[in-house]
This record gives C-alpha cells, sequence and structure tokens, in this order.
C-alpha cells in the first residue's frame, strides 16, 4: 500500500541529465540519501547539489559518512536527521559534520536506524505513527519532542510512538536501471526501497542504464518503475565510495578528502571544494580530475583476488 500522498510516475522515457535531477531538489527539501556508509551514496548528484547552490536541506538517512559531510562543508545542509555520521574506524569522525554541529550552522536531530525504518512504513502505509521499543531511557528523546508515549491496551507495556516521515525527494545511487525508471540494487539496498516508497520525489543515479529485458535478467533490489521520478546514467556516480561489482571503496581518494577535512573549513574548501566540486563543470569533469580511465581501472581491480580487493586498503593505508 502506498500513501495518499504518493505520486505515480508512469512515464515512457525518464533519463535526464545529472543537472536536471539536481534542478528538481528545491531549497529547504527534506532529502532521503541512499547507500550508507562507504558504499553506494549519491555523490555524483549531491556534488551537483553543491554546484547548483541549494540550501536548507534537512538530511534523514541512517548510517552516513562522507555523502552528508559534503553537504555540510557545502553549505547545503541546515538540519541533520541521521543516526551516524562518520568515518568509521578508517579514519574516524566526520570534520566538516562536527564543524557544522558545533557551530550551530546545523541542527542535530540524531535518532537510530530502526526509528527511521518504522517511520517511513509508517508513510507508506499511510499511517500518521508506528510504535518502537527502541529509544526509550535514552537521552535522544530530548531531542524530539514530537515522539509521544503510550501505554499499549493490549499488553500494559509503554511504547514510543513515532510520526510518520515521507521526505520531499529520495537521492539514489544503483547499479542499473531501464529509461522508464525501473532499478535494480545489487548488494544491501540498506534503506533504498523504504525512501523510494516513502519519498514524494524519487531521483536516480545509475551505472547504466539498460534495456527492460536486460534488467530483467539483473538480481538485485528492484525498485518499480512508478515510484521513480527521474534517473540519470551516471558511471562512478557513487565515488569515492564503493558501488560493487563495479568499483571498491576509493580509500586514497577518501584520505585526502578528510586530511583536507581535518585542517578547516578554508583549508577544505581551497583544497577539496574548489578543486572537485565547484572546480569542475561537470561530472565527467571531476572524473578526469580524479584520475579518468586509470582509477576506474584501480577501483575495478579489486574483482581479480580476495588479495587486490584487500590491497586497494592495505597499500594505501601505508602510503
Amino acid at each position: 500500500m502506498l500513501s495518499p500522498q504518493r505520486h505515480i510516475y508512469t512515464e515512457p522515457d525518464k533519463r535526464r541529465s545529472l543537472d536536471e535531477l539536481a534542478s528538481m531538489v528545491p531549497d529547504g527539501a527534506v532529502v532521503a540519501v541512499g547507500g550508507g556508509l562507504s558504499s553506494r551514496e549519491p555523490m555524483a548528484l549531491l556534488r551537483a547539489l553543491l554546484r547548483k547552490g541549494v540550501k536548507g536541506l534537512t538530511a534523514v538517512g541512517s548510517a552516513h559518512g562522507i555523502d552528508i559531510d559534503l553537504l555540510c562543508a557545502g553549505g547545503a545542509l541546515a538540519r541533520s536527521a541521521e543516526s551516524y555520521v562518520g568515518f568509521e574506524q578508517d579514519f574516524g569522525l566526520a570534520p566538516n559534520y562536527r564543524r557544522a554541529i558545533e557551530s550551530g550552522t546545523v541542527v542535530a536531530n540524531d535518532s537510530c536506524c530502526y526509528t527511521l525504518v518504522q517511520q517511513l512504513r509508517a508513510a507508506i502505509q499511510g499511517l500518521p505513527f508506528m510504535p518502537i521499543r527502541s529509544m526509550r531511557g535514552t537521552d535522544l528523546l530530548d531531542l524530539h519532542p514530537e515522539y509521544k508515549r503510550m501505554i499499549c491496551p493490549f499488553t500494559g507495556e509503554e511504547l514510543l510512538l513515532v510520526p510518520a516521515l515521507a521526505p520531499d525527494v529520495a537521492l539514489l545511487h544503483a547499479q542499473y536501471g531501464d529509461k522508464r525508471g525501473n532499478l535494480v540494487v545489487e548488494g544491501p539496498p540498506v534503506a533504498d526501497l523504504l525512501f523510494a516508497k516513502a519519498s514524494k520525489v524519487v531521483l536516480a543515479t545509475v551505472e547504466k542504464i539498460v534495456s527492460t529485458e536486460t534488467l530483467q535478467g539483473v538480481r538485485g533490489a528492484v525498485v518499480p518503475h512508478f515510484l521513480v521520478t527521474a534517473l540519470s546514467e551516471t558511471p562512478f556516480g557513487a565515488h569515492p565510495t564503493a558501488c560493487y561489482p563495479f568499483y571498491a571503496y576509493d580509500r586514497r581518494h577518501t584520505a585526502f578528502y578528510h586530511a583536507a577535512a581535518r585542517e578547516g573549513s578554508d583549508a577544505f574548501k581551497t583544497k577539496y571544494l574548489d578543486v572537485f566540486v565547484y572546480g569542475v563543470r561537470n561530472h565527467d569533469a571531476y572524473l578526469a580530475r580524479v584520475g579518468g580511465d586509470d582509477a576506474r581501472a584501480r577501483l575495478a581491480s579489486w574483482a581479480e583476488s580476495d588479495d587486490q580487493w584487500m590491497s586497494l586498503y592495505l597499500d594505501e593505508a601505508t602510503a
């Protein structure tokens, strides 16, 4: 069942340019960012949003990293309702995100992963709220006065009620799609399927646009075409995060990003934003700047063997 607010998109050809997708995200929108941590995040689309100059966004999601950190650095984010933003055990804290929260530039409304899931499920089913057990007994409730307590009429147990969440826009990156907007996500879909069902607009970048017949032969989680507003074929669109089986996480680039971010906002703008975001006119120029075909080949080499896959992390960790 779909939320009564949900739009159905039936155009036979939804292919658009990356800049056209970015133009469909208005200032102040609540955006659900797909993927998670260092995998399959819609990085090319986020860079296009920063070049467009979008402001005042609220980001909702589960566990994220460089994507939300970049939006903070570029001044696009006003509020973060994520469960985690960081660079995991590899690099630790997210410097731009931390500065934005500490300075008050971005308001933190931290939540937890399952709370998000239940909020999205409520929107999908057309319900005003869903009950949860998580978050009780934590200070996270101080960030969410909109959450309500209730006593279950059947068990007498105290539950927490969380309101439905229908994001204005979902930003996704998938491995494959067709021109109608059908998507196939290989590997863990994270919250992307829920985002697609709950959001009013779904914008997707994909590694490859293929025929519908070819798409039917690809194994993975499917987002049906009628949920997708528009899509763009954007190879390497998740870089520097991974998009298996096409390429692994670019630890070398991420290390450069993180080192620049740790130097402060001014240094990050000069060393990263002005080079890899504002200093390139489009995604093709970005690809050339990060190494072009050589970079693609290096990151695609993960599939050659387990040793090669590990070398992309171990060798670069000591470089």
